[in-house]
Protein backbone atom coordinates (compact mmCIF):
# COMPACT_ATOMS: atom_id res chain seq x y z
CA UNK A 1 0.00 0.00 0.00
CA UNK A 2 1.16 3.57 -0.66
CA UNK A 3 -0.20 6.88 0.47
CA UNK A 4 -0.41 8.06 -3.14
CA UNK A 5 -3.93 6.58 -3.28
CA UNK A 6 -6.97 8.74 -2.87
CA UNK A 7 -8.33 9.09 0.66
CA UNK A 8 -12.01 9.71 1.38
CA UNK A 9 -13.46 10.55 4.78
CA UNK A 10 -16.73 9.00 5.96
CA UNK A 11 -18.35 11.14 8.65
CA UNK A 12 -20.95 9.18 10.61
CA UNK A 13 -23.81 11.54 11.49
CA UNK A 14 -26.93 9.34 11.46
CA UNK A 15 -27.40 9.06 15.23
CA UNK A 16 -30.10 10.77 17.26
CA UNK A 17 -27.85 11.82 20.17
CA UNK A 18 -30.63 11.39 22.75
CA UNK A 19 -28.26 11.64 25.74
CA UNK A 20 -27.50 15.24 24.77
CA UNK A 21 -31.16 16.28 24.76
CA UNK A 22 -32.27 19.36 22.86
CA UNK A 23 -34.61 19.97 19.91
CA UNK A 24 -32.20 18.63 17.24
CA UNK A 25 -29.62 15.82 17.24
CA UNK A 26 -26.35 16.83 18.89
CA UNK A 27 -24.40 16.95 15.61
CA UNK A 28 -26.60 19.86 14.53
CA UNK A 29 -26.34 21.80 17.81
CA UNK A 30 -24.47 25.11 17.55
CA UNK A 31 -21.07 25.71 19.12
CA UNK A 32 -19.45 29.06 18.52
CA UNK A 33 -22.12 29.93 15.95
CA UNK A 34 -21.62 26.79 13.85
CA UNK A 35 -23.10 23.32 14.10
CA UNK A 36 -20.95 20.50 15.46
CA UNK A 37 -21.28 18.69 12.13
CA UNK A 38 -20.18 21.69 10.05
CA UNK A 39 -17.05 22.08 12.16
CA UNK A 40 -16.28 18.39 11.68
CA UNK A 41 -16.89 18.53 7.94
CA UNK A 42 -14.68 21.62 7.60
CA UNK A 43 -11.72 19.75 9.08
CA UNK A 44 -11.80 17.09 6.39
CA UNK A 45 -12.94 19.29 3.51
CA UNK A 46 -10.01 21.65 4.12
CA UNK A 47 -7.37 18.94 4.54
CA UNK A 48 -5.16 18.80 1.44
CA UNK A 49 -4.77 15.00 1.53
CA UNK A 50 -8.51 14.26 1.71
CA UNK A 51 -10.06 13.80 -1.73
CA UNK A 52 -13.71 13.74 -0.72
CA UNK A 53 -16.05 13.74 2.26
CA UNK A 54 -19.06 11.40 2.46
CA UNK A 55 -21.55 12.00 5.26
CA UNK A 56 -23.90 9.30 6.49
CA UNK A 57 -27.04 10.99 7.81
CA UNK A 58 -30.45 10.08 9.18
CA UNK A 59 -33.12 9.96 6.48
CA UNK A 60 -35.02 12.80 8.20
CA UNK A 61 -32.04 15.18 8.39
CA UNK A 62 -31.56 16.20 4.76
CA UNK A 63 -32.36 19.87 5.37
CA UNK A 64 -30.18 20.06 8.48
CA UNK A 65 -27.31 18.45 6.61
CA UNK A 66 -27.68 20.78 3.63
CA UNK A 67 -27.32 23.76 5.94
CA UNK A 68 -24.31 22.24 7.74
CA UNK A 69 -22.49 21.41 4.49
CA UNK A 70 -23.40 24.54 2.49
CA UNK A 71 -20.53 25.82 0.30
CA UNK A 72 -17.96 23.35 1.66
CA UNK A 73 -15.63 21.82 -0.95
CA UNK A 74 -15.12 18.10 -1.62
CA UNK A 75 -18.56 17.11 -0.31
CA UNK A 76 -20.06 13.95 -1.81
CA UNK A 77 -23.79 13.28 -1.88
CA UNK A 78 -24.91 12.13 1.60
CA UNK A 79 -26.05 8.58 2.27
CA UNK A 80 -28.91 7.51 4.55
CA UNK A 81 -27.72 5.49 7.54
CA UNK A 82 -29.21 2.47 9.22
CA UNK A 83 -30.47 1.34 12.61
CA UNK A 84 -26.97 0.84 14.06
CA UNK A 85 -23.59 2.46 13.61
CA UNK A 86 -22.42 -0.65 11.78
CA UNK A 87 -25.33 -0.36 9.36
CA UNK A 88 -24.55 3.32 8.77
CA UNK A 89 -20.85 2.80 8.08
CA UNK A 90 -21.66 -0.13 5.81
CA UNK A 91 -24.03 2.08 3.81
CA UNK A 92 -21.26 4.62 3.38
CA UNK A 93 -18.79 1.95 2.29
CA UNK A 94 -21.22 0.60 -0.29
CA UNK A 95 -21.65 4.13 -1.69
CA UNK A 96 -17.88 4.28 -2.20
CA UNK A 97 -17.50 0.84 -3.76
CA UNK A 98 -16.56 2.27 -7.15
CA UNK A 99 -13.75 4.32 -5.56
CA UNK A 100 -11.58 1.30 -4.68
CA UNK A 101 -8.60 1.08 -4.48
CA UNK A 102 -8.81 3.85 -1.97
CA UNK A 103 -8.08 4.61 1.66
CA UNK A 104 -10.95 5.62 3.91
CA UNK A 105 -11.12 7.47 7.22
CA UNK A 106 -14.17 6.83 9.40
CA UNK A 107 -14.90 9.63 11.86
CA UNK A 108 -17.61 10.43 14.38
CA UNK A 109 -19.55 13.60 13.56
CA UNK A 110 -19.52 14.44 17.28
CA UNK A 111 -15.71 14.82 17.35
CA UNK A 112 -15.29 18.34 15.90
CA UNK A 113 -11.97 19.06 17.61
CA UNK A 114 -9.66 16.69 15.74
CA UNK A 115 -6.65 18.55 14.36
CA UNK A 116 -5.26 18.58 10.81
CA UNK A 117 -2.13 16.91 12.23
CA UNK A 118 -4.21 13.99 13.55
CA UNK A 119 -5.86 13.56 10.15
CA UNK A 120 -2.41 13.56 8.55
CA UNK A 121 -1.26 10.82 10.95
CA UNK A 122 -4.32 8.76 10.07
CA UNK A 123 -3.67 9.12 6.35
CA UNK A 124 0.02 8.29 6.80
CA UNK A 125 -1.00 5.07 8.58
CA UNK A 126 -2.93 3.91 5.51
CA UNK A 127 0.37 3.69 3.62
CA UNK A 128 1.48 0.87 5.94
CA UNK A 129 -1.61 -0.84 7.31
CA UNK A 130 -5.06 -2.07 6.26
CA UNK A 131 -6.38 -0.84 9.62
CA UNK A 132 -5.04 1.73 12.09
CA UNK A 133 -6.66 3.69 14.93
CA UNK A 134 -5.72 6.69 17.11
CA UNK A 135 -5.24 5.79 20.77
CA UNK A 136 -4.28 7.40 24.07
CA UNK A 137 -2.73 5.79 27.15
CA UNK A 138 -5.10 5.17 30.06
CA UNK A 139 -4.11 7.39 32.97
CA UNK A 140 -6.82 6.42 35.49
CA UNK A 141 -6.85 3.18 37.42
CA UNK A 142 -9.33 0.76 35.80
CA UNK A 143 -11.26 -1.85 37.78
CA UNK A 144 -13.88 -4.41 36.84
CA UNK A 145 -16.92 -4.51 39.10
CA UNK A 146 -19.11 -7.49 39.94
CA UNK A 147 -22.88 -7.79 40.07
CA UNK A 148 -23.15 -6.33 43.58
CA UNK A 149 -20.90 -3.36 42.82
CA UNK A 150 -17.81 -4.80 44.50
CA UNK A 151 -14.43 -4.59 42.77
CA UNK A 152 -13.64 -7.87 41.02
CA UNK A 153 -10.26 -7.02 39.51
CA UNK A 154 -7.79 -4.17 38.98
CA UNK A 155 -6.50 -4.13 35.42
CA UNK A 156 -2.95 -3.38 34.36
CA UNK A 157 -3.37 -0.03 32.64
CA UNK A 158 0.06 -0.25 30.97
CA UNK A 159 -1.50 -2.28 28.15
CA UNK A 160 -4.78 -0.35 27.99
CA UNK A 161 -5.64 2.40 25.52
CA UNK A 162 -8.67 4.57 24.84
CA UNK A 163 -9.69 4.66 21.19
CA UNK A 164 -10.70 7.65 19.03
CA UNK A 165 -11.56 8.46 15.44
CA UNK A 166 -10.68 9.05 12.61
CA UNK A 167 -9.91 5.40 12.12
CA UNK A 168 -8.00 4.58 8.95
CA UNK A 169 -8.58 1.62 6.63
CA UNK A 170 -8.20 0.15 3.20
CA UNK A 171 -11.64 0.67 1.66
CA UNK A 172 -12.01 -2.81 0.17
CA UNK A 173 -10.77 -4.59 3.31
CA UNK A 174 -13.15 -2.69 5.59
CA UNK A 175 -16.09 -3.16 3.23
CA UNK A 176 -15.54 -6.91 3.04
CA UNK A 177 -15.23 -7.12 6.83
CA UNK A 178 -18.51 -5.23 7.34
CA UNK A 179 -20.32 -7.41 4.81
CA UNK A 180 -19.03 -10.57 6.49
CA UNK A 181 -20.09 -9.35 9.94
CA UNK A 182 -23.56 -8.46 8.66
CA UNK A 183 -23.94 -11.88 7.02
CA UNK A 184 -22.97 -13.55 10.30
CA UNK A 185 -25.46 -11.49 12.31
CA UNK A 186 -22.73 -9.63 14.21
CA UNK A 187 -24.38 -6.27 14.87
CA UNK A 188 -23.15 -4.85 18.19
CA UNK A 189 -19.49 -4.03 17.52
CA UNK A 190 -18.78 -0.52 18.78
CA UNK A 191 -16.28 0.69 16.19
CA UNK A 192 -14.87 -0.22 12.82
CA UNK A 193 -11.62 -1.49 14.30
CA UNK A 194 -13.68 -4.10 16.16
CA UNK A 195 -15.22 -5.16 12.83
CA UNK A 196 -11.75 -5.62 11.35
CA UNK A 197 -10.58 -7.52 14.44
CA UNK A 198 -13.59 -9.84 14.19
CA UNK A 199 -12.74 -10.46 10.53
CA UNK A 200 -9.20 -11.49 11.47
CA UNK A 201 -7.27 -8.35 10.57
CA UNK A 202 -4.47 -6.89 12.64
CA UNK A 203 -5.20 -3.32 13.75
CA UNK A 204 -2.26 -0.93 14.19
CA UNK A 205 -2.31 2.18 16.41
CA UNK A 206 -1.06 5.74 16.14
CA UNK A 207 -1.03 8.68 18.54
CA UNK A 208 -4.38 10.27 19.32
CA UNK A 209 -5.12 13.67 20.88
CA UNK A 210 -6.46 14.56 24.31
CA UNK A 211 -8.46 17.41 22.76
CA UNK A 212 -10.20 15.08 20.29
CA UNK A 213 -13.14 14.48 22.61
CA UNK A 214 -16.50 13.06 21.62
CA UNK A 215 -19.50 15.22 22.50
CA UNK A 216 -22.02 12.87 24.09
CA UNK A 217 -23.98 14.59 26.84
CA UNK A 218 -25.57 17.99 27.39
CA UNK A 219 -22.68 18.74 29.74
CA UNK A 220 -20.19 17.99 26.93
CA UNK A 221 -21.96 20.43 24.63
CA UNK A 222 -22.09 23.12 27.29
CA UNK A 223 -18.38 22.68 27.99
CA UNK A 224 -17.60 22.89 24.28
CA UNK A 225 -19.65 26.08 24.00
CA UNK A 226 -17.64 27.63 26.83
CA UNK A 227 -14.46 26.51 25.10
CA UNK A 228 -15.55 28.13 21.85
CA UNK A 229 -16.30 31.32 23.74
CA UNK A 230 -12.70 31.39 24.93
CA UNK A 231 -12.93 29.73 28.34
CA UNK A 232 -10.68 26.83 27.35
CA UNK A 233 -7.97 29.14 26.09
CA UNK A 234 -7.63 30.59 29.57
CA UNK A 235 -5.81 27.42 30.63
CA UNK A 236 -3.01 28.26 28.15
CA UNK A 237 -1.34 31.30 29.74
CA UNK A 238 1.51 31.89 27.26
CA UNK A 239 -0.02 34.24 24.66
CA UNK A 240 2.10 34.83 21.57
CA UNK A 241 1.58 36.75 18.34
CA UNK A 242 3.38 36.44 15.01
CA UNK A 243 3.14 38.24 11.69
CA UNK A 244 3.60 37.18 8.10
CA UNK A 245 3.96 38.92 4.76
CA UNK A 246 4.07 37.50 1.25
CA UNK A 247 3.99 38.67 -2.36
CA UNK A 248 3.37 36.84 -5.63
CA UNK A 249 3.41 38.25 -9.14
CA UNK A 250 0.75 37.59 -11.73
CA UNK A 251 1.39 35.00 -14.45
CA UNK A 252 -0.69 33.53 -17.28
CA UNK A 253 -3.73 31.65 -16.02
CA UNK A 254 -7.44 31.84 -15.35
CA UNK A 255 -7.69 31.90 -11.54
CA UNK A 256 -5.83 32.77 -8.36
CA UNK A 257 -5.72 30.81 -5.12
CA UNK A 258 -6.47 33.06 -2.16
CA UNK A 259 -6.95 31.60 1.31
CA UNK A 260 -7.55 28.15 -0.13
CA UNK A 261 -10.28 29.33 -2.50
CA UNK A 262 -9.93 29.32 -6.30
CA UNK A 263 -11.11 32.71 -7.54
CA UNK A 264 -11.64 33.27 -11.29
CA UNK A 265 -9.30 35.93 -12.66
CA UNK A 266 -7.58 36.97 -15.88
CA UNK A 267 -4.25 35.83 -14.43
CA UNK A 268 -2.81 33.26 -12.03
CA UNK A 269 -0.15 33.84 -9.39
CA UNK A 270 3.41 32.69 -10.05
CA UNK A 271 5.15 30.53 -7.48
CA UNK A 272 6.78 27.18 -6.79
CA UNK A 273 3.65 25.90 -5.02
CA UNK A 274 0.11 27.03 -5.85
CA UNK A 275 1.26 30.57 -4.90
CA UNK A 276 -1.57 31.11 -2.40
CA UNK A 277 -0.28 34.40 -1.04
CA UNK A 278 -2.85 34.46 1.76
CA UNK A 279 -2.08 31.01 3.16
CA UNK A 280 1.65 31.68 2.85
CA UNK A 281 1.35 34.83 4.95
CA UNK A 282 -0.77 33.01 7.54
CA UNK A 283 1.72 30.13 7.70
CA UNK A 284 4.57 32.54 8.39
CA UNK A 285 2.47 34.28 11.04
CA UNK A 286 1.85 31.01 12.91
CA UNK A 287 5.50 29.96 12.59
CA UNK A 288 6.52 33.41 13.81
CA UNK A 289 4.35 33.07 16.89
CA UNK A 290 6.09 29.77 17.59
CA UNK A 291 9.54 31.22 16.92
CA UNK A 292 10.08 28.35 14.49
CA UNK A 293 11.56 29.84 11.32
CA UNK A 294 9.56 30.64 8.21
CA UNK A 295 7.75 28.84 5.43
CA UNK A 296 10.90 28.59 3.31
CA UNK A 297 12.73 26.75 6.09
CA UNK A 298 9.98 24.15 6.42
CA UNK A 299 9.07 23.90 2.72
CA UNK A 300 12.12 25.04 0.70
CA UNK A 301 11.31 26.04 -2.89
CA UNK A 302 14.42 24.13 -3.97
CA UNK A 303 12.67 20.87 -3.03
CA UNK A 304 10.80 19.50 -6.07
CA UNK A 305 8.17 17.77 -3.91
CA UNK A 306 6.57 21.16 -3.19
CA UNK A 307 6.26 22.14 -6.86
CA UNK A 308 2.60 22.94 -7.45
CA UNK A 309 1.70 21.83 -3.91
CA UNK A 310 -1.54 23.01 -2.32
CA UNK A 311 -0.72 25.61 0.32
CA UNK A 312 -3.37 24.13 2.65
CA UNK A 313 -0.74 21.67 3.81
CA UNK A 314 1.68 24.47 4.77
CA UNK A 315 -0.78 26.11 7.14
CA UNK A 316 -1.95 22.72 8.45
CA UNK A 317 1.68 21.86 9.21
CA UNK A 318 2.22 25.09 11.14
CA UNK A 319 -0.99 24.59 13.14
CA UNK A 320 0.09 21.01 13.83
CA UNK A 321 3.32 22.33 15.35
CA UNK A 322 1.24 24.48 17.72
CA UNK A 323 -0.82 21.43 18.74
CA UNK A 324 2.34 19.36 19.21
CA UNK A 325 3.46 21.85 21.86
CA UNK A 326 0.15 21.59 23.67
CA UNK A 327 -1.14 24.89 22.30
CA UNK A 328 -3.99 26.25 20.23
CA UNK A 329 -4.52 28.89 17.62
CA UNK A 330 -6.62 31.66 19.16
CA UNK A 331 -7.08 34.01 16.19
CA UNK A 332 -5.96 34.49 12.59
CA UNK A 333 -6.13 37.82 10.75
CA UNK A 334 -5.46 38.08 7.01
CA UNK A 335 -5.32 41.21 4.84
CA UNK A 336 -5.15 40.80 1.06
CA UNK A 337 -3.72 43.75 -0.90
CA UNK A 338 -4.70 44.00 -4.57
CA UNK A 339 -6.66 46.01 -7.11
CA UNK A 340 -8.24 42.84 -8.50
CA UNK A 341 -9.83 40.37 -8.15
CA UNK A 342 -12.48 41.60 -5.77
CA UNK A 343 -12.15 39.74 -2.49
CA UNK A 344 -15.48 40.76 -0.93
CA UNK A 345 -17.67 38.19 -2.72
CA UNK A 346 -15.32 35.41 -1.57
CA UNK A 347 -14.59 36.63 1.95
CA UNK A 348 -16.82 34.16 3.80
CA UNK A 349 -15.61 31.21 1.72
CA UNK A 350 -12.01 32.14 2.55
CA UNK A 351 -12.84 32.47 6.24
CA UNK A 352 -14.49 29.05 6.26
CA UNK A 353 -11.59 27.46 4.42
CA UNK A 354 -8.95 28.95 6.72
CA UNK A 355 -10.99 27.99 9.79
CA UNK A 356 -11.21 24.42 8.54
CA UNK A 357 -7.49 24.16 7.87
CA UNK A 358 -6.59 25.63 11.26
CA UNK A 359 -9.28 23.73 13.18
CA UNK A 360 -10.78 26.86 14.75
CA UNK A 361 -14.31 28.33 14.74
CA UNK A 362 -14.87 30.67 11.82
CA UNK A 363 -15.41 33.47 14.33
CA UNK A 364 -11.68 33.28 15.10
CA UNK A 365 -10.71 34.08 11.50
CA UNK A 366 -10.71 37.57 10.01
CA UNK A 367 -10.27 38.27 6.29
CA UNK A 368 -9.95 41.83 4.99
CA UNK A 369 -8.96 43.38 1.68
CA UNK A 370 -7.56 46.72 0.65
CA UNK A 371 -5.87 48.46 -2.27
CA UNK A 372 -2.84 50.74 -2.46
CA UNK A 373 -4.79 53.46 -4.28
CA UNK A 374 -3.15 52.39 -7.56
CA UNK A 375 0.34 52.97 -6.13
CA UNK A 376 3.20 50.46 -6.34
CA UNK A 377 3.24 47.03 -7.94
CA UNK A 378 -0.19 46.04 -6.57
CA UNK A 379 -1.60 49.36 -7.80
CA UNK A 380 -0.20 48.58 -11.25
CA UNK A 381 -1.95 45.16 -11.07
CA UNK A 382 1.35 43.29 -11.26
CA UNK A 383 0.58 40.97 -8.37
CA UNK A 384 -0.97 40.47 -4.94
CA UNK A 385 0.45 40.97 -1.45
CA UNK A 386 -0.81 39.68 1.87
CA UNK A 387 -0.23 40.55 5.51
CA UNK A 388 -1.26 38.25 8.34
CA UNK A 389 -1.10 37.96 12.08
CA UNK A 390 -1.63 34.90 14.25
CA UNK A 391 -2.34 34.75 17.96
CA UNK A 392 -1.58 31.43 19.64
CA UNK A 393 -1.72 30.24 23.22
CA UNK A 394 0.75 27.76 24.70
CA UNK A 395 1.27 26.21 28.12
CA UNK A 396 4.23 27.49 30.10
CA UNK A 397 7.22 25.12 30.19
CA UNK A 398 10.44 25.03 32.19
CA UNK A 399 12.20 26.58 29.20
CA UNK A 400 9.99 29.67 29.57
CA UNK A 401 11.05 30.30 33.16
Amino acid sequence: MTNSRRCIAIVVAAGRGTRAGGPVPKQYRLIGGQSVLRQTLQLFAAHPEVSGVLTVIHKDDSDLFAEAAADLPKMLAPVAGGATRQDSVRAGLHALAAQSPCSVLVHDAARPFASPALISRAIAATARYDAAIPVLPVTDTIKTVGERGAVAETLDRAALRTVQTPQAFDLEALSLAHDAAAAAGIVNLTDDAAVMEWAGHSVATFEGETTNVKLTSAEDLARAAREAAGGGLASLPDVRMGTGFDVHAFAPGDHVMLGGVAIPHAFALAGHSDADVGLHALTDAVLGALGDGDIGAHFPPSDPQWKGASSDRFLAHAVGLVAARGGRVAHLDLTLICEAPKVGPHREAIRAQVAGIAGVPVGRVSVKATTTEKLGFTGRREGIAAMASATIRLPFTEDDA
